[in-house]
């Protein structure tokens, strides 16, 4: 009979082995044996947290290592423990960045990981979603997710558009 715990850790390694594995592309045979044609879903580059990414349309982004933390009773939702990222959005393209284009969504240990927003810790979420980013200049917004009680894989994946062809998805332990 298998503990929790090692049941846990299990899951946990298979996971990390699967973040650091490459994006498996979607795509799907035409009918009559054509060339494969690729699917609609965006491609996914994976990153380790601290490490930047730069998009093809001139957003770079830069997500630090989750910090941990215990959420306020104030927090919503109400959760044990959180873990918060740093990220930093540069503007290199030709046009102004509308932040509130930013998608970004998290799992932890697999499942979906809600944004917790805690004023009284500072986690407000995209406080400035309106305003955009002049090119040339950077913003930094501070979300926070929350997370199992016990350390697990995290995956927070970034688009900075609709219609961006790639998902940056940063990935470790949290």
């Amino acid at each position: 009979m298998r503990t929790p715990a090692r049941v846990a850790l299990a899951a946990a390694l298979v996971g990390l082995a699967a973040c650091g594995a490459p994006a498996q592309g979607n795509s799907t045979r035409a009918e009559g044996g054509g060339p494969a044609v690729q699917a609609a879903a965006p491609a996914q580059q994976t990153v380790d947290f601290g490490a930047r990414y730069h998009f093809t349309d001139g957003v770079t982004v830069l997500v630090s290592a989750p910090k941990s933390f215990r959420p306020s009773t104030s927090a919503y939702p109400r959760t044990d423990r959180a873990v918060a990222f740093e990220i930093s959005i540069h503007n290199d393209g030709d046009q102004p960045y509308r932040l509130s284009a930013l998608s970004v969504s998290a799992t932890a240990a697999g499942a979906a990981a809600k944004q917790v927003v805690d004023s009284t810790q500072g986690y407000s979420g995209i406080v400035d979603a309106g305003k955009d980013v002049p090119s040339g200049r950077d913003v930094q917004v501070t979300l926070a997710f929350a997370v199992p009680e016990a350390p697990s894989e995290m995956r927070l994946s970034l688009r900075p558009n609709a219609t961006s062809s790639v998902v940056a998805v940063y990935c470790g332990s949290a």
